[in-house]
């Protein structure tokens, strides 16, 4: 089955002469070449992916995707489903990791709720708004997925319209960066889910604690997610997947990456829930990829492996596993300075340093 969305064609940034040119810049700053690492292909990447040797990076903007998840009913969270309409509220209220972290860096905050089992807008005038929120639910699935132990997580048709709502909401953010978080008690699962079914691993590699499940509640959760694969054995073309497991924050965030790769954004992955949506989204348009910026590597099992199968090394490495975007917001510092580095740092030439030079032959005696 395919579903009719109309997938964002993504080309490649491959541009050698603006590649050469940003090479050829860092290599002649006042430093021993290659001598600031990682930070040097950060800076390359950025500049390439916005078309610059001068990069800047202006108005981030962190989008928090929520959705409930109808498998959390089969026990495969330590924490009631309650959990992710009231984590939105502490968004909402500045009392979250992402929130503080997102006020410290200057990052704007945006919280869609893609399918949350609560009503944010109750008790408010007809049309009111909440400063900080996007409703995006979809019909049928304004309480969250189905039970995917069951039947599909959604229709193809709910697939295709959280996938619309993501590039939508994308069109309307201003700057030219956004930070993928999202919230979801049970998104783990659909992470993990389609991690072994597109990547073609066996889910025990793909599965963790989650949300602080001990080993034989992990275990547990891995014969009920082996069941699901079992289930959606047909859903092998990456919406299929997308649709079967779900999620819809996972499914919105799908379509936000690609209208953000599509406009030329930097994108800043989160750890393994927004890693499955550029997993999702790199099988659709493989040169999503190259906009991409991975944040750090998550403590959750299977991020590493999704990490591997795209082929791609996170910037840091600290055990986190909170979700949120708190990772991106944490790694934000590190764009900030790579394209500080290739803008303002000084060249050889300009500072009067001298380059290195060739050891002159010993002299005979």
């Amino acid at each position: 089955m395919t579903l009719p969305y109309s997938i964002p064609t993504i080309t490649t940034l491959r541009d050698p002469a603006l590649h050469l040119a940003l090479q050829q810049k860092l290599d002649q700053k006042t430093k021993p070449l290659g001598s600031l690492g990682r930070i040097e292909a950060l800076a390359l990447q950025i500049g390439e992916i916005l078309g610059s040797q001068e990069p800047a990076l202006a108005q981030p903007q962190m989008v928090v995707f929520a959705g409930d998840h109808g498998l959390t009913a089969r026990g495969v969270s330590a924490y009631p489903s309650d959990v992710t309409w009231q984590m939105v509220e502490n968004f909402l209220a500045g009392g979250a990791a992402v929130s503080v972290l997102a006020r410290q860096n200057g990052i704007a905050l945006t919280v869609v709720d893609c399918g949350v089992k609560h009503d944010f807008l109750a008790g408010l005038p007809h049309g009111a708004q909440r400063k900080g929120l996007l409703v995006r639910k979809v019909p049928g699935s304004e309480h969250g997925t189905a039970d995917s132990s069951v039947r599909a997580a959604m229709t193809p048709a709910q697939c295709e319209l959280a996938l619309h709502n993501g590039q939508e909401l994308v069109k309307h953010l201003p700057g030219n960066a956004l930070l993928l978080g999202e919230m979801g008690i049970g998104n783990t699962s659909a992470a993990s889910l389609l991690l072994a079914r597109l990547a073609g691993l066996d889910i025990a590699q793909c599965t963790g604690a989650g949300t602080g499940l001990d080993a034989p509640a992990v275990a547990r959760k891995t014969a009920v997610l082996r069941e699901v694969l079992a289930l959606h054995a047909q859903a092998s073309a990456p919406l299929d997947a997308l649709a079967a497991f779900g999620g819809l924050e996972i499914a919105t965030m799908v379509g936000a990456v690609l209208q953000a790769a599509l406009e030329r954004r930097v994108v800043l992955v989160d750890g393994f829930i927004a890693t499955a949506a550029v997993l999702v989204a790199h099988a659709l348009q493989p040169a999503v990829l190259e906009r991409c910026v991975f944040a750090h590597r998550s403590g959750e099992r299977g991020h590493e492996f999704m990490l591997q199968h795209l082929g791609v090394q996170a910037l840091l490495d600290m055990g986190l596993r909170l979700g949120e975007g708190s990772g991106a917001a944490l790694a934000w510092p590190l764009l900030q300075s790579a394209c500080a580095v290739l803008r303002e740092m000084a060249s050889f030439a300009s500072a009067g340093v001298s380059e290195k030079s060739e050891f002159a032959p010993a002299r005979a005696v």
